[in-house]
């Protein structure tokens, strides 16, 4: 955790330069050296210079975007919101909550992919045994690995057809650009089916609670409201949090 904090912040340049990489692979990108300051761009160099230092202004603008497109918090924050739309208990637990415990669960599970990005790219860097491009090629691999094993055939075919590319040999065949859309509608399409699941029981309790209220002739009582204790003591005997967490943390393939 304590290597997180150091080098964690910069895993959203890293990550940052999937929507570069993606469309140009030859085109090499390089730090820029930042000085604050006002001036005229009176040579190539200095307008180089600072479309560069607009280009990671508008990275770290959209680090969280870039976080959520490429790790596994999509999945989580959806079965997450699903779980709490089921039990139908309001906004409890509150949004910060959700989206809290969904960030943490993201670094739990990416932690073997910050690893691997931390030894083999960011270390070997700030030792100077690597170039900047070297690092930066070396650090986009664990992330498209992971994206990789969750990305379903299907969904990347479909991407692959619409980009009007030959069909790839491999996985490094494949262009990030067509990489990112397809491992998004994937974890929808795998969060929406946990999702399914998880709603399942506390339907039965909706649909047992709401016949018997009209079995009784009691039809203008809110259904839900009589449901909420049934649906709240199920959930808390059957340790239901610790069951979609296992679940949903075992469910990524690693």
């Amino acid at each position: 955790m304590k290597n997180l904090k150091t080098w964690g912040w910069k895993f959203f340049a890293l990550a940052g330069l999937l929507l570069f990489t993606g469309v140009s692979a030859d085109a090499a990108m390089t730090f820029p050296n930042i000085n604050i300051g006002l001036g005229n761009a009176n040579t190539p160099q200095d307008f180089t210079n600072g479309l560069q230092i607009l280009i990671w202004l508008t990275i770290l603008t959209l680090a969280p975007s870039i976080l959520i497109m490429t790790t596994s918090f999509i999945r989580l924050v959806v079965v997450l919101s699903l779980t709490r739309q089921a039990i139908g208990a309001g906004n409890l637990p509150p949004n910060q909550v959700i989206t809290s415990l969904a960030l943490i669960l993201t670094f739990f599970i990416m932690a073997p992919t910050f690893n691997d990005i931390n030894e083999n790219a960011l270390q070997p860097y700030m030792k100077n045994q690597i170039t900047q491009q070297a690092a930066l090629d070396r650090g986009i691999v664990p992330i498209r690995n992971f994206m990789f094993k969750q990305t379903h055939e299907k969904e990347l075919a479909l991407f692959v057809r619409m980009a009007k590319i030959e069909k790839p040999k491999n996985k490094d065949d494949v262009p990030t650009y067509v990489l990112l859309p397809s491992f998004i509608l994937s974890e929808l399409k795998t969060a929406f089916t946990i999702g399914f699941v998880v709603y399942l029981p506390f339907l039965v309790i909706d649909i047992v609670v709401s016949s018997v209220l009209v079995s009784m002739g009691m039809m203008f009582l809110p259904p839900t409201m009589i449901a909420l204790p049934f649906k709240l003591i199920m959930f808390v005997m059957v340790d239901g949090w610790y069951l979609i967490v296992k679940s949903l943390v075992e469910s990524f393939v690693t």
